[in-house]
Parts: C-alpha cells; structure tokens; sequence
C-alpha cells in the first residue's frame, strides 16, 4: 500500500488503553492546529471500536478548542446506549487535560427499507481534470511555508476539483464547488475503516465553499477559517478507493460564520453520505491572522 495512505488508515486505528479509552497520535498538515478531519475520523474510530455488528448512520461533532499537533489526542468513549436496532455513543477528544471536540454517533443494525435519494448534479468525470496539486502551481511562491508544503507533499487522496479555477481566484462565484475524490491505492473491505476515511475528508473544502461569493482566497493570509460543529450521515455502502463526488455548496453566511452542505455520490450516481458544517469566517489583517489564526478552539 502507498505509504502515505497506510499512515493515516494507521492513525485513524488508535491504541487501546482500556476497554473505552484510546490513544491517537496526529499529523501536521501545514496549519496551526491539528487538521480537524483527523479528530473526527479518530473520535469515530473510538466509538466504533465498542460496537459490534451495527454500521454508524450518523455523527454529530462540536469542535471546542484547537489540536495540539505535537501532543496525543485521548478519546474516552460513554457507551450511551444498546437498543434492539441501534446503539449510541459519545465520545471526548482529550488533550493537556481538556477536551477538544465532543461527538455522538450512532449505530444501526443493517436492514432494508424505503429507497431514494437526490440526483447527483451534472458534472464532468474525473478523467482528464487535474488534480488540486497543479492548480496551486502558479501561486505556490505567494503561499506561506506551511500551506505550500501542504499543497506539494504526497497526499492519502487524490483531490480533481470540477471548477478548475486558481486558487488565488479574486472574483465572485456562485457558493458551490465540486471535487472528486479517490485514495491513491487500493484498500481492504472493511466499512469501518472506509466510513473513518470519509469522516477524515469531508473537512477538506467545505468551508471554503462559504468564501467563494466573496473573492476571498486563504492564499492571502487574512482569512481566517475555523470548523466548529460538523454532521455527517452514511446513506450506503462505499469505498474509498474508489471515485467519489463531493458536490458542496453554501447557502448562508453571516455573524462570522459559514454554513455548507455536502454531498456524497459513487460515479454511477448513488448517494451514499451527506454532510453538513458551520464555521468560523473571519476576514482580517494579516497579521492579526497569523496571531489568532483559530481563536474559536481557544475558547
């Protein structure tokens, strides 16, 4: 396997210090705090690792203050509740004796039921678009250090937005995007693993659906973005090692804040998840930017 991608199936699996609490370690991705797909992927990886025979559907997380890259995350899990059909659980993310993110998620035992689901929009297919990578070739010398090695270090996914438009785009858009989005090697069949994957990706790129009616850019640096609650739900069975779309868009911002909803489609048109998240958007001097670049997980 792509030691990139191994890595982080690795860090999503957590060690397992007693029967509901474990241990992640973290990985710096170029921002100022740990990347928060990271903490949800591992904070579902927690609950999933007290369930046994029932699929998450669902997750609802609040993201209270920022990552420490350099320190481990423990996740301690209450296990809320074991019906007949579904069972819930939350989850504390842990760091220097404070919690970082609160999630519930719960789960289903597989059954069948009523079908339908939206039609995936009307977009080009994967082949022949770039991938993000050489978008951020004409403005990698304007990025900061951090971002640039971001943009130009080997990554678990490929990433081949629909709109190719240059990441340092200053004109007004519509609030919608669309990427497609693949593991850069094969994965083994398990459904937990793949759903930690989609958790860990559905932090790429939403928020910044909220910017794009405002010609701002992150490659600035007077943006300031910060996650600060996230839900996902799992409709059906995926892989990650496989195409998938992810269409966002952005019906609101306001307060400092910004508000985007995602979905996600296999490339015959299935929906399998839907995501949504509200964030902080902050515009500001640089400088103040690189001081508080995510003053809502210092609360």
């Amino acid at each position: 396997m792509h030691p990139v991608l191994d890595d982080l199936i690795h860090l999503l699996r957590l060690e397992r210090i007693e029967d509901n609490i474990f241990r992640g370690a973290s990985r710096d991705l170029g921002s100022p705090q740990v990347f928060g797909g990271q903490v949800l992927g591992q904070a579902l990886s927690a609950a999933q690792h007290t369930v046994e025979g029932r699929v998450a559907h669902s997750l609802h997380a609040y993201f209270l203050r920022r990552g420490d890259n350099n320190a481990p995350i423990v996740y301690e899990v209450d296990r809320a509740r074991d019906g007949g059909s579904f069972s819930n659980r939350r989850v504390v993310a842990i760091q220097h004796g404070r919690p970082i993110l609160n999630l519930a998620a719960s789960f289903q035992n597989p059954e069948d039921g009523l079908e339908h689901h939206d039609v995936m929009p009307d977009v080009p297919p994967p082949d022949g678009l770039k991938d993000l990578t050489h978008l951020a070739a004409d403005v990698l010398d304007t990025m900061p250090v951090k971002l640039r090695r971001f943009m130009t270090d080997q990554r678990p996914f490929e990433f081949r937005p629909v709109e190719q438009t240059s990441l340092d785009a200053r004109e007004k858009l519509p609030p919608v995007k669309h990427v497609w989005i693949r593991a850069v090697d094969a994965l083994p069949s398990d459904t937990a693993l793949h759903q930690n994957l989609l958790a860990y990706v559905s932090d790429f790129e939403l928020l910044m659906t909220a910017t794009l009616p405002h010609g701002i850019s992150f490659t600035r640096g007077n943006l300031i973005l910060a996650s600060l609650d996230h839900a996902l739900w799992f409709h059906r069975e995926f892989r990650m090692d496989e195409w998938l779309l992810y269409a966002m868009d952005s019906p609101n911002a306001s307060g400092a804040r910004g508000f985007a909803r995602g979905q996600f489609f296999t490339q015959d048109g299935t929906m399998v998840a839907s995501t949504t998240q509200e964030g902080l958007v902050r515009v500001v001097d640089p400088a103040k930017a690189r001081k508080r670049s995510d003053p809502s997980k210092q609360q």
